[in-house]
């Protein structure tokens, strides 16, 4: 006896066959739009479309080649691998041109996507990746250089809501039930912008439904069937490097607000508290400084007490530290100096150290004048006497510009004191 076919999810079952049936991405198969003249000329490039989880990447590869009328390959590259990728060229040999889709392509090394250039070259295989990750980033230059980049956005909340609808009406198992979202913000919510995982959690909560016939989706169905809304953080991608740049520039902008809200969106990814308070230090220097000398002693006490606390208590002390750096007085007075020093170096090499500021330790280097000369400050009034300390050929250079707020104004009235107009503090 044949045994009965496995039922596709819900999300496969209703995939759209035609661009028209593509929710969002308006900016890219609206008519006009880039995608929407490759189907109507009938003359598509390589491209790699890039964007987060479920927002139509795969939809769009596959609806692209039906319209086109091209063989359609699906490979991912967590599984497939360079002999994949030469059987399709195989397969483009017999058949002529030929669609490869190629899921995560930024996990393909670089002699992997090397594989695909020729092919991509003479035009036998149109290609087409999808990834998550910035390709400027993970897509070596070569494969980049052949293919169009197509940006696509995260769905919005009224496509979402319109996703819903659609697999409602659409779906014919769906069909046999009369289903009502009377509340629907909790599972938008637990979808965190992914068409597919929506789909796959309405499916969910219309197979736990207790009675046959007619659901109604309210919030506290929702919360009883979903007992956990993961957090979409991947420590090593686009999301890690958008949300740190995020906190960092927070921070330095004076808004604990928004700072303390993308430390909870770290925490809650998985983040390290280590990484973090790593990162708290380097601010404290970079974008604090001399304006508040506290600063840098509170991040390295908060860096110690991270260690010694461990998750979850050192939650608080990251807190803690992040407001008073938010609401610290700002400065890259330091940050600048070491900068323009190091770019001072990098232009003029070794110059030579004056002779009255060498170390002496010998009766041969005394004679050849090493010392000479030096005056020590503590030997005058006020502890300094005016002298040369800068190579010959950078006298004068000024590297250190005091930020404007009290205790680096201070500085520069002390410089200015000492110097007079030498450094034009």
């Amino acid at each position: 006896m044949e045994s009965a076919r496995p039922i596709k999810p819900l999300a496969e079952r209703v995939r759209p066959q035609q661009l028209s049936e593509i929710i969002g991405q308006e900016h890219l198969i609206a008519p006009g739009g880039p995608l929407y003249q490759v189907v109507k000329n009938k003359h598509i490039p390589s491209m790699i479309l890039w964007g987060p989880p479920g927002v139509g990447k795969t939809t769009l590869a596959r609806v692209i080649g039906h319209e086109l009328g091209l063989h359609f390959y699906f490979l991912s590259a967590i599984q497939a691998g360079v002999a994949e990728v030469r059987k399709v060229i195989d397969e483009a040999k017999k058949l002529g041109k030929v669609l490869l889709f190629l899921d995560e392509i930024h996990r393909f090394n670089k002699s992997q996507q090397d594989a695909l250039l020729g092919a991509v070259e003479n035009g036998s295989i149109i290609l087409i990746g999808a990834t998550t990750e910035n390709p400027s980033f993970e897509v070596n230059n070569a494969l980049l250089s052949r293919c169009q980049v197509y940006t696509l956005q995260a769905l919005s909340e009224e496509n979402l809501l319109a996703v819903l609808v659609q697999a409602i009406a659409k779906d014919e198992i769906l069909r046999k039930y009369t289903i009502t979202l009377q509340e629907s913000d909790l599972l938008l919510q637990h979808s965190m912008g992914d068409g597919r995982k929506l789909l796959n959690l309405l499916e969910l909560l219309v197979m736990q439904w207790p009675n046959a016939g007619e659901i109604t989706i309210t919030n506290d169905w929702v919360g009883k069937i979903l007992h956990e809304k993961t957090q979409r953080y991947d420590k090593n991608g686009e999301d890690h490097y958008n949300i740190i740049s995020a906190f960092i520039k927070s921070i330095r902008g004076s808004d604990p607000n928004a700072a303390v809200y993308y430390l909870a969106r770290m925490l809650a990814g998985g983040e390290k508290p280590e990484f973090i308070a790593r990162r708290l230090l380097i601010l404290a220097s970079e974008d604090i400084g001399n304006a508040n000398p506290n600063a840098l002693l509170i991040a390295n006490t908060c860096f110690d007490a991270v260690h010694k606390i461990g998750f979850p208590e050192s939650r608080i002390i990251l807190s803690q530290c992040v407001i008073y750096l938010a609401c610290s007085v700002k400065s890259n007075a330091a940050y600048m100096a070491i900068n323009a020093a190091m770019e001072t170096v990098e232009k003029t090499g070794n110059l030579s150290v004056p002779l009255h500021l060498r170390n002496a330790p010998t009766r041969l280097l005394k004679d050849l004048n090493y010392g000479k000369d030096y005056a020590y400050a503590h030997a005058y009034a006020g502890n300094f006497v005016s002298q040369e300390f800068l190579p010959d050929t950078i006298q004068g250079q000024k590297f250190f510009e005091p930020g404007n707020n009290p205790r680096e104004m201070e500085q520069a009235q002390f410089l200015r004191s000492k110097w007079k107009d030498k450094y034009g503090y």
